[in-house]
C-alpha cells in the first residue's frame, strides 16, 4: 500500500474534502490530489502532516534485516580499485534522470 492509498483512506475516514485537508495542513489542493493518485512522493514530514490532520500519523519503525547488504560490499571489495571506479562512474550516471531539476526563480 502507497503513499497515495493511505493518505486516501485516512482522509476519506476523518469525512475530509481534498479541498479540506489541503487547507488545514497548508498544501495545495492539487498536490494533495497528484499524492493521492500516486504521481507524487510526498517528503515524510508532509504526509506526516497530512496523516495528523486526518487523526492518524507515522511512526518511524525499525526493521531488523534492513539496511546494509553485506554481501555487495563483499563483492564490491573483490574488484580492483580501478574496476570500482569505473563501476562506480556508470552508477552515478544512472542516477542522472532523478537528479531534481533547478527551477528557474522569475
Amino acid at each position: 500500500m502507497g503513499a497515495g492509498s493511505i493518505l486516501r483512506d485516512a482522509r476519506r475516514a476523518a469525512r475530509l474534502s481534498q479541498r479540506e485537508l489541503a487547507r488545514r495542513a497548508g498544501v495545495a489542493q492539487p498536490v494533495l490530489s497528484r499524492i493521492e493518485r500516486g504521481h507524487s512522493s510526498p517528503r515524510f514530514e508532509t504526509l506526516d502532516r497530512l496523516l495528523r490532520e486526518c487523526g492518524r500519523g507515522l511512526e518511524l519503525v525499525e526493521r531488523p534485516g534492513l539496511g546494509v547488504d553485506r554481501t555487495l560490499i563483499r563483492d564490491r571489495l573483490r574488484l580492483s580499485a580501478g574496476q570500482r571506479a569505473r563501476l562506480a562512474a556508470r552508477e552515478w550516471k544512472r542516477t542522472r534522470p532523478f537528479e531534481r531539476r533547478e527551477r528557474s526563480s522569475g
